[in-house]
């Protein structure tokens, strides 16, 4: 995966065991100003037959730190520093689509706007990530 100005994607470096394909997100669309994912209801849904909340929030925080790490460049790294979800109405079967914009993208910082909606594209849940952005380590 490449981002939009051919650098290389920070997600090519990213480590084995990743919780993107115990959830089943899948991207469809990487760039630093818009990254889009899907993600399964079935296999992320809590007690009560809905998609669980967390699940949302880990779509969001993929997608929005994806998106920062394209615009921080190949040589530093975007970690999440604060996650905000509403969840305003329930999932309950099919795949539900997040899209994160930028709200801010600063050099030490950079915020996200992600929006998930159902396949009926009703808004499902609003979230807002901010990540820190730091140089990486040596040898990295």
């Amino acid at each position: 995966m490449t981002s939009d100005n051919n650098r290389p994607s920070p997600v090519l470096r990213a480590a084995d065991e990743q919780l993107t394909e115990r959830m089943g997100i899948e991207i469809v669309e990487c760039g630093p100003d818009r990254v889009v994912g899907t993600m399964p209801v079935a296999g992320n849904r809590q007690p009560y037959g809905l998609l669980h909340g967390g699940a949302n929030a880990v779509l969001a925080e993929t997608l929005g730190s994806i998106a920062a790490g394209l615009h921080a460049g190949a040589d530093r790294l975007a970690v999440g520093l604060d996650l905000s979800c509403t969840h305003h109405r329930a999932a309950t079967e099919g795949a539900v689509t997040g899209v994160a914009t930028p709200l801010h993208q600063g050099r030490s910082t950079a915020t996200y706007d992600i929006t998930i909606t159902d396949e009926e594209g009703r808004r499902t849940c609003s979230a807002r990530l901010t990540c820190v952005l730091r140089d990486q380590p040596p040898g990295q």
